[in-house]
């Protein structure tokens, strides 16, 4: 089993479309809607993580973008910058998945894109502003 987390940007007129059902009844994928920002008559995004074989996976996405959904990874949207980075920690207990952790051995604030959920807590707790979420 494998799982990935992207970020659907759906073009207003895909609004009424059932992408999300279809990847679970023909795609064998399961679901967890992390994010949504969906408005009639406007550009919709939903943040996603997806489970299922990487075949299943793959084809799935294939057919989303063929749709003409934008599909990108999450790592694209959530980042960190290294150089704005203070190492301050501000961070850390705000992070509900430990995304955010603090390296024993060096002291440094690590940034796990993998365990990320896009909820941008870090962001405004962030005082140079390393943590950045571009939807």
């Amino acid at each position: 089993m494998a799982e990935r987390k992207v970020v659907f940007h759906y073009p207003s007129r895909l609004l009424e479309t059932p992408i999300v059902s279809t990847l679970v009844r023909d795609f064998n994928l399961g679901f967890n809607i992390l994010r949504a920002n969906v408005t009639p008559g406007a550009e919709g995004l939903v943040v996603l993580g997806l489970e299922g074989s990487p075949e299943d996976l793959d084809r799935g996405l294939a057919w989303v973008e063929a749709q003409g959904v934008s599909v990108q990874p999450l790592n694209k949207d959530v980042i960190r910058v290294d150089e704005k980075c203070t190492e301050c920690g501000a961070c850390l207990t705000l992070c509900p998945t430990a995304a955010l952790w603090r390296d024993p051995a060096t002291q440094r604030v690590e940034f796990d894109a993998d365990k990320c959920i896009a909820c941008e807590i870090c962001v405004p707790a962030c005082p140079p502003r390393a943590m950045q979420v571009s939807f």
